[in-house]
């Protein structure tokens, strides 16, 4: 009887598999879609608050049920990005690429890791497969030869990006910096000559063309180019850089007057280049003296300069030449434009009315100076051998005595100090001073040798 009953109960069984499974299934199976939405939507968690690790685990999960699923493998190289585990990251990256070669985004994962990395020459590769979604890598693709030094290739690609974009701060920094070697200009030369016969009312390819054979001293290519420009582009002031520096060549001096004003007054030209144009001017005036006019006006233009005291800056030219009279009009005129109290300017001032023997122009001017600046020994000095020269002897003793008490650490200055002492007291007859004052002179000097 028992064995029937378990006969029965057995054959219900069979008859009936659904309640068997129900009796030894879990309650709660979810389906693979739903495990791996757990999974990816637990690593976005976990990335969220900055535990990669935890990310990257779910993100494991994850293809276990989908092996080759492209966003699990880009995310991944995020994470693995974030833990600056680079080979990993690329790796990760590199695998979307394969299942999904047309997102972008994929690329750029593996450009990042290489780029902080900084293995630029695999990020060359990875650059040419991104300008295939967009030109603007191009730009990319030009520092990172300049990172390899691969400078043929980056001078091909700015020239190629100035024609069809414009030019850069960028790139033309770059381009200088391949052109300071000399064996690439040749490239560039040609590169020029070529925009020039395609364009030629722009000005920007005369101007390097010019650069480039005045600094190999190509002169007669660069007038050459010069005289194209001003045939092509009459108003260009660049043209009248280079015809300046011919006509003073050929002594063409009011030629050169002519294009030196033009530059001068250009509201575009580099100071640079304008202060380079006046000394070569004031060096040809120099010989050539009916041009001095000029020269006054060409000063003129630097008036509102605050970077150079140009008038201060010829006086010191002539100054050096020991040409007095011409240095003490272009101080007169440094301080008429800027300051009358600029401490330099008037010592060089006074030395040079020293040399031209305008003591009593001096003597007031040192006195001025004087009350301005009475810590500063030389205005008593200049003062004192003024006063002398004008046989005003107890004003200079005076003069000569108070600025002494200033005197620090200045052996010549205390030489020419005690010198004139000794001038002031021989004028007021005091004769022991006047000795002790010059014995006192020659024994600094016989320490100093």
């Amino acid at each position: 009887m028992k064995n029937t009953v378990l006969f029965f109960l057995f054959l219900v069984l069979l008859c009936n598999p659904v309640v068997l499974l129900a009796q030894t299934e879990p309650e709660q199976i979810k389906p693979e879609t739903d495990q791996f939405q757990d999974y990816f939507f637990e690593s976005l968690k976990q990335r969220g608050i900055e535990n990669y690790d935890k990310a990257i685990t779910a993100l494991e999960e994850c293809l276990k049920i989908k092996p080759n699923d492209v966003t699990v493998y880009f995310e991944l190289g995020k994470n693995y990005f974030a833990l600056k585990n680079y080979e990993q990251a690329y790796n990760s990256f590199e695998k979307a690429t394969q299942i999904d070669p047309k997102n972008k985004w994929f690329w750029l994962g593996m450009y990042d890791v290489d780029y902080q990395t900084k293995n630029y020459n695999r990020a060359i590769i990875v650059v040419n497969k991104l300008i295939e979604f967009d030109e603007i890598y191009k730009e990319d693709l030009v520092s990172l030869y300049m990172n390899t030094q691969q400078f043929d290739k980056a001078l091909v690609l700015i020239n190629e990006l100035n024609d069809k974009t414009g030019k850069s701060d960028r790139r033309e920094l770059y381009k200088m910096q391949i052109l300071s070697q000399g064996n690439y200009q040749n490239l560039e030369i040609a590169n020029l000559i070529d925009q020039i016969n395609k364009n030629p009312k722009e000005e920007s390819n005369y101007v390097g063309l010019i650069r480039l054979y005045s600094g190999n001293n190509e002169t007669e290519k660069a007038l050459e180019i010069t005289k194209k420009l001003e045939v092509e582009i009459p108003s260009s002031e660049w043209a009248q850089v280079g015809l300046f520096k011919y006509y003073l060549d050929n002594n063409e001096g009011q030629k050169a007057v002519n294009s030196m004003n033009m530059v001068l007054a250009s509201t575009k030209m580099d100071s640079k280049i304008k202060h380079r144009i006046l000394n070569e001017f004031l060096i040809f005036v120099d010989t050539n003296s009916q041009f001095a006019p000029d020269l006054e006006k060409a000063i003129s233009y630097f008036d509102s300069d605050n970077e150079v005291d140009v008038a201060k800056e010829i006086g010191k030219y002539y100054h050096n030449k020991k040409q007095w009279n011409k240095a003490v009009q272009y101080y007169e005129q440094a301080l008429k434009n800027n300051s009358d109290e600029d401490v330099e300017t008037n010592l060089l001032l006074f030395q040079a009315y020293v040399e031209t023997k305008q003591f009593d122009l001096l003597a007031k001017k040192a006195t001025v100076m004087v009350e301005n600046f009475p810590t500063q020994p030389q205005f008593y000095y200049f003062s004192g051998l003024a006063n002398n020269q004008l046989k005003q002897f107890k004003k200079a003793k005076e003069m000569l005595e108070m600025g002494k008490d200033y005197l620090i650490d200045d052996v010549v200055l205390e030489i020419n100090f005690n010198i004139q002492l000794g001038e002031a007291y021989n004028g007021l007859g005091n004769f022991k001073k006047k000795e002790f004052y010059f014995s006192k002179a020659d024994q600094l000097l016989k320490n100093k040798k």
